[in-house]
């Protein structure tokens, strides 16, 4: 089935929903006689027959616009030229294949064909002269194959879609973490719904609604929860379904979506990953795409020539907002633009909610600590870590979805496979120094996050992990903290030099290295912390997500500055290690204890690190003194 021929496929997965019955005549019951085809129709009885609804005609399936879903009001407007119409389920006779079907129809033996469920069901009206009355049957299509609509045409067949009613089964209880993009939501569906309460005062509905955010984040969630609130139709398809090889096409294709969602208003139209369509025009390396330009100057025209009061509300959701075209961006075509980015520690837990509501959890479980164990996750990823961890405890034989699922779950996301564990020996020994010198210097040093467990098991490319939960809000973070991180960071290679001597040194801690200095250079040139003052030091267009902007970015640093920017960066990377070190000579008991119940039980959660090493320093003190030895290092 050829991807133009899909004019109503949809991509929401739409219950089946019967279509309304506009008419209050009475109808003849369908007779369950056995049908035999006539030989052949006349020529000016298939003339005479006219299609008297052109819903279909209009959708033009040989143009196909990919995957557009539309769905119909729930208070539909009956055409008044419309004859009776029959939903599928109260078809009492026979069903009819397709391949008979077509037989019929090559016969000339169809008088009439609607549409039902997205045009994989047909209720067909066959004519055959040994009966006195209509016979209907029912039809299950494959799909809407185009070689279907032209026949249809060719032999005059009356025929009409019946969208189904605007049941995306999404509604804003289904929408968690992002309260501020609902309430604006909310406001859409209230236009949708009583657009006589803004308009009598002056206020025109928006035309358009941009969504901007990462990936995964509940972009396209959001607009079929519109659509489900408002009970409108619902168009939705991806903004690459408009450019084809062929020059034209994509224009055609805009223009036939705008006609349809006018005919339909009041109603909504969704373009998921506009940036596909929606790029600055002139902007690539080479020159225009003649087809993606002309596409986008349609869409231009169709959305400036819609009228104020139409009722045709277009959605659009991109996580490249920088790279589309201006005249997209300006008031009257995207009237507003809404950010749905990651969710924080309170909308993780709402999400968390929204996808347990179908699992069984141990009563041990916290979602608010899960929440915190998950800073940078987005709705989907959230959503995926709650269904893996329910095929583990499944895979377990556990009838509940238990802490351990949870977090083993979180390691596999996050850091990758579990691998084989590693044998006592040497190397083992040195990965477990490593590691408890970075849970050591963390907890010891003031700012830090918390430990949340230490492993020996391996996953991915790393051998040992140490694993931190994040404070309330880590997205604002203070220079104490970043401080914390680094010396937390450096502790693995100071617990090397420190037990085994500088020359045993490991390659172990090559990533926590990169990660230092990355730290250490945005403290001093993006945060100004650091001698050389609150100074933005490098170029925004250096820190764009587009390459070519990258590329063409021009940095008027000085030779002197860059100098003094890393020497700047080495003292606070310098400082922190000379940091680390202290904390292991400090502690070298507790950590040789510490190294030894860890080589016994591969891992060690927060708490049972916590309750050895308190065994050994009083940590409240211990991080007040670190906090005015590094005054006296830093003056």
């Amino acid at each position: 089935m050829s991807p133009t021929a899909m004019s109503l496929t949809t991509t929401s997965r739409l219950p089946i929903c019967r279509a309304q019955d506009v008419s209050k005549q009475k109808r003849s019951t369908p007779s369950t006689a056995k049908v035999t085809p006539p030989s052949s129709l006349s020529d000016a009885s298939a003339g005479a027959i006219s299609s008297r609804r052109k819903l279909l005609q209009s959708v033009g399936l040989g143009l196909g616009l990919g995957l557009v879903a539309a769905t119909k009001p729930t208070r539909a407007r009956a055409e008044t030229a419309a004859p009776p119409t029959v939903a599928p389920d109260e078809v009492t006779s026979n069903r009819m294949s397709y391949s008979r079907f077509l037989d019929y129809l090559n016969a000339g033996a169809v008088k009439k064909v609607d549409f039902f469920e997205n045009g994989t069901v047909a209720v067909v009206e066959l004519d055959d002269p040994g009966l006195s009355r209509v016979h209907r049957v029912k039809v299950q299509l494959p799909g809407m194959p185009a070689e279907l609509v032209r026949k249809l045409r060719d032999k005059g067949v009356d025929f009409a879609a019946h969208p189904m009613e605007p049941n995306t089964g999404i509604t804003f209880d289904d929408v968690a973490g992002v309260d501020e993009a609902k309430q604006d939501f909310q406001e859409i569906v209230q236009f949708l719904k009583s657009p006589e309460k803004f308009t009598s005062i002056g206020a025109r509905i928006p035309k358009g609604v941009l969504l901007v955010g990462p990936p995964g984040t509940g972009k396209t969630l959001l607009a079929k929860a519109i659509a489900g609130e408002a009970g409108v139709p619902f168009f939705s398809l991806s903004g690459s379904e408009f450019i084809e090889m062929f020059v034209g096409v994509g224009a055609s294709r805009v223009r036939d979506l705008f006609a349809k969602a006018k005919a339909n208003a009041p109603c909504l139209v969704f373009i998921d990953e506009i940036d596909a369509v929606g790029r600055m025009r002139g902007a690539g390396i080479g020159g225009g795409n003649d087809e993606r330009e002309q596409t986008l100057n349609q869409l231009l025209t169709e959305m400036d020539g819609f009228a104020g009061d139409s009722g045709v509300i277009v959605i659009a959701a991109t996580n490249r907002p920088d790279v589309l075209d201006s005249a997209l961006l300006r008031p009257g075509r995207f009237d507003r633009q809404v950010s749905v980015g990651l969710p924080d520690v309170r909308g993780r837990e709402e999400i968390l909610k929204v996808h347990c509501g179908n699992k069984k959890l141990d009563p041990d479980v916290s979602l608010n600590v899960v929440a915190m164990r998950t800073p940078g996750f987005s709705g989907a990823d959230l959503a995926n870590l709650m269904n893996e961890a329910a095929i583990l405890a499944g895979r377990r034989g556990k009838n509940r979805i238990t802490v351990k699922e949870i977090d083993d779950s979180i390691d596999r996301i996050v850091a990758g496979l579990e691998g084989t564990s590693m044998t006592d020996g040497k190397t083992k020994l040195l990965v477990a120094y490593h590691e408890i010198g970075h849970a050591l210097c963390a907890t010891l040093t003031p700012g830090h996050d918390a430990v949340q467990k230490v492993t020996l098991i391996p996953r991915g490319q790393a051998r040992g992990l140490t694993w931190f939960l994040p404070g309330d809000d880590p997205t604002l973070v203070s220079k104490q903290q970043i401080f914390a991180r680094i010396v937390g960071g450096l502790g693995g290679r100071a617990a090397e030099e420190v037990v085994f001597g500088e020359p045993e040194a490991t390659t172990g801690a090559a990533g926590d290295l990169q990660q230092v200095t990355q730290a250490a250079r945005q403290m001093v040139t993006t945060y100004g912390m650091s001698e050389i003052g609150p100074w933005a030091l490098t170029e925004p267009a250096t820190q764009s997500g587009d390459v070519v902007m990258r590329m063409l970015a021009r940095n008027s640093m000085s030779e002197k500055l860059a100098a003094d920017i890393d020497r700047a960066v080495k003292h606070i990377v310098d400082r922190a290690f000379e940091v680390a070190k202290e904390h292991v000579r400090r502690n070298r008991a507790a950590m040789d204890q510490l190294v030894d119940v860890l080589m016994e039980k591969e891992t060690l959660t927060g708490d049972e690190f916590r309750a050895i090493l308190s065994e050994y320093v009083d940590i409240g003190k211990e991080q007040r003194d670190t906090a005015a030895r590094t005054e006296l290092i830093t003056a």
